[in-house]
């Protein structure tokens, strides 16, 4: 598999994120992989391909792994790489580094698929598959 480059996602964590102990509640996870996610296809992207071409994306299997605990007023970088698994499917590897460490403190390995307005699979566009192979050092080729 070829990976992208990868992607950097800065995220301030607010007291809001954090449980009683000041630890980010973990299902907040999801929803900074979503936000670097969203970062890297771009939401301008994301809004016109459901609105002209009536597709967009869903989770179709995530698997998260919280290694160390992240805390209120922590500024986290979510590191981002993705690869083509076929015209329907992108998988996503992404990771949660806190500052200054040396091992990331939540991994996660996020499954895409592509789906039209019916809630049926559907093949990514030309256009889109050119797009996103822009982060990629090679031709990529589905």
């Amino acid at each position: 598999m070829n990976y992208s480059k990868t992607f950097h996602f800065p995220i301030q964590i607010y007291y809001e994120d954090t449980d009683f102990s000041g630890v980010v509640y973990h299902p907040n996870f999801l929803k900074y992989f979503e936000r670097a996610r969203e970062h890297v296809i771009g939401a301008d992207i994301l809004a016109a391909l459901w609105q002209d071409q009536g597709l967009g994306f869903a989770v179709y299997r995530s698997d998260m792994l919280c290694h160390d605990g992240v805390e209120f007023a922590d500024i986290i970088d979510v590191r981002t790489q993705f690869f083509f698994e076929s015209k329907y499917r992108t998988v996503w590897k992404q990771e949660i580094w806190r500052p200054n460490a040396s091992k990331p403190a939540v991994t996660a390995t996020i499954e895409m698929v592509c789906m039209n307005k019916a809630r049926q699979l559907a093949p990514m566009t030309p256009s889109l598959l050119a797009l996103l192979s822009q982060s990629f050092d090679s031709v990529v080729t589905t």
